[in-house]
C-alpha cells in the first residue's frame, strides 16, 4: 500500500545525487519539473466542476474539515519556528530562522510548494532551502505511509469501522496496486468529444495548459507592476513567483466560472482532469524525492531529523483526537484522509482514504474538496507571510520571525475557538482518550 511514486522517488535519489550530475543533468532540473508539476496538478484540481453543498455540510463537516487542516498548519508551524529558536540559540547559532517552516511546508503542504517556497528563501540567504524543503516532505512521506497504514490496521482490530471498509482491506487490488486480469476495470475517465475531431485528453491537456499560460501572464503583470515600487517591489516579485501554485489556482478558478457562465462546462470531465492532476502528483512526488541533495541532507541533519520526529508526533497525537470529537459521521474515514494530507498532499489522503472507502462512496473526499476552498481563503494571511522569517535572516533582526510565531499562534486559537463551536458537548468529552467512541 506504499505508493509507487515514492518507491521510485528512493531509486532515483542516488541516481540524480551521483550519476545524473556526471552526465551534466543536475538537480536544479530536476527541481524545475517539480515547481511546474505542481502548478498543473492545482490547475487541474481546481478546473474540476465542485460539488453543491447542503446546508448540513456548509455548517458542520465542511467547516469541520477546514477547521482540522488549518489546526496542523499553526501547530506545526508554532512547534517548527520554537524549536529553530532553540536550536540557533544554543547548538546551532547559524540555522536560518526561516528552517522552522520547513515544517508545515513539507507535511501539510507537500514537496512542490516547500521547493518552490525554498527557491525563494536561497535568494534571501537560506543555503538549499529548496533541497531541506523536499527532505522534509519526505519524511512526512514516510510517517503518512507507515503509521497512516498502522492506524488504518488499527481501526479494523478495534472494530472503528464499518463492515464494508473491514471487508475492502482483503481487495487483491488495493493490496498489490494492480486490477486483477479476471475482475473489471474501472472507470477512470469519459469522453466529451468525438475522437474524430480531437482526443478527449488532448481537450483537457489544452485546457490545463492554456490556464497555466493565464496565470504566468497574471504573474508577469503583477511583476512590471511591482517593479515601479523600486527594490522592495523587485523581491516581492521574486517571492511571488516561489508562490505560484496560488495564483495557478486562482486563475483556474476564474477559468471555471467563465467557463460556467458560458454554459459549457459539461465538456469538462471531472475524472479526466483527475488523471492530469494524478500524472502531475505522481511525477511530482517522484521528482521531489530525486532532486533531494544529500549534501544539504548531511549538512542539516539534526534540525531535520528533531523538526520531523516531532511533527510527525504531533499530527499522530492530536489529528485522531481532534477527528473523533469533531465530526459526526464517517470519524475514522476523515481522520485518516486528514492525517494524509497532514502528513504529505491530497493524493496521500485520497491514498489511505481509498484504503477504507475503495470507490470514494463516503462524503469524505467530496466534503474535503469543499473544504479545500475555505481553507484556502483563510490561511492566505499565512502562505503570504512565510518569508517573514528568511527575512530575519536576512536582516539579522528577530522582529519578522516573532511575528511569524504570532501569526502561527493565532491560527491556533482560531483552531481552538472554531473547534469549540463545530464539536460542542464532545469538545472535551473523556480528553484522556485519543479515540472517543460513539
Amino acid at each position: 500500500m506504499v505508493p509507487n511514486s515514492l518507491t521510485a522517488g528512493f531509486l532515483l535519489l542516488p541516481v540524480y545525487n551521483y550519476l545524473m550530475p556526471a552526465l551534466g543533468y543536475t538537480q536544479h532540473r530536476l527541481g524545475d519539473l517539480v515547481y511546474h508539476l505542481l502548478n498543473i496538478s492545482f490547475i487541474a484540481m481546481t478546473l474540476r466542476s465542485k460539488p453543491k453543498a447542503t446546508a448540513k455540510d456548509s455548517s458542520h463537516s465542511v467547516w469541520a474539515m477546514s477547521t482540522a487542516i488549518i489546526s496542523q498548519y499553526s501547530l506545526q508551524a508554532l512547534f517548527g519556528l520554537l524549536l529553530t529558536w532553540v536550536l540557533f540559540s544554543t547548538v546551532l547559532p547559524g540555522l536560518n530562522p526561516a528552517f522552522g517552516l520547513t515544517l508545515p511546508l513539507g507535511f501539510a503542504m507537500g514537496p512542490g510548494q516547500a521547493y518552490a517556497i525554498g527557491k525563494g528563501w536561497e535568494a534571501m540567504g537560506f543555503e538549499g532551502a529548496g533541497s531541506v524543503g523536499l527532505t522534509m516532505a519526505a519524511l512526512g512521506y514516510l510517517w503518512a505511509c507507515v503509521v497512516g497504514v498502522a492506524l488504518v490496521n488499527l481501526g479494523v482490530r478495534r472494530g472503528y469501522l464499518p463492515k464494508h471498509a473491514q471487508a475492502a482491506m482483503a481487495d487483491r487490488a488495493m493490496l498489490t496496486g494492480v486490477v486483477p486480469r479476471d475482475q473489471e476495470k474501472p472507470v477512470g475517465s469519459r469522453n466529451t468529444t468525438d475522437l474524430e475531431a480531437i482526443d478527449p485528453m488532448s481537450l483537457h491537456a489544452a485546457a490545463v495548459a492554456c490556464t497555466y499560460i493565464l496565470s504566468f501572464l497574471l504573474l508577469k503583470a503583477l511583476t512590471w507592476a511591482l517593479s515601479f515600487a523600486g527594490d522592495a517591489g523587485r523581491e516581492l516579485a521574486v517571492n511571488l513567483w516561489g508562490m505560484n501554485f496560488i495564483f495557478s489556482a486562482l486563475t483556474a478558478m476564474l477559468v471555471r466560472v467563465v467557463v460556467d457562465k458560458l454554459r459549457i462546462g459539461y465538456v469538462l470531465d471531472n475524472d479526466s482532469l483527475s488523471r492530469i492532476s494524478g500524472i502531475a502528483v505522481d511525477y511530482m512526488v517522484t521528482g521531489s524525492l530525486a532532486a533531494i541533495s544529500l549534501v544539504f541532507v548531511g549538512r542539516y541533519w539534526l534540525p531535520l531529523l528533531l523538526l520531523s520526529t516531532v511533527g510527525g508526533l504531533i499530527v499522530t497525537f492530536t489529528i485522531p483526537w481532534f477527528c473523533s470529537r469533531i465530526f459526526r459521521d464517517h470519524r475514522y474515514e476523515r481522520m485518516i484522509m486528514i492525517f494524509g494530507v497532514s502528513t504529505g498532499t491530497l493524493s496521500t489522503g485520497l491514498a489511505l482514504l481509498r484504503i477504507l472507502d475503495p470507490e470514494f462512496k463516503t462524503k469524505v473526499s467530496s466534503d474535503y474538496m469543499l473544504s479545500a476552498g475555505m481553507t484556502f481563503a483563510l490561511m492566505l494571511p499565512f502562505v503570504l507571510a512565510v518569508n517573514l522569517p528568511a527575512q530575519a535572516g536576512q536582516s539579522g533582526s528577530l522582529g519578522p520571525f516573532w511575528t511569524m510565531i504570532g501569526i502561527a499562534a493565532a491560527y491556533l486559537l482560531y483552531s481552538i475557538v472554531a473547534y469549540a463551536l463545530v464539536a460542542r458537548s464532545r469538545a472535551l468529552a473523556k480528553p484522556l482518550r485519543s479515540w472517543l467512541e460513539d
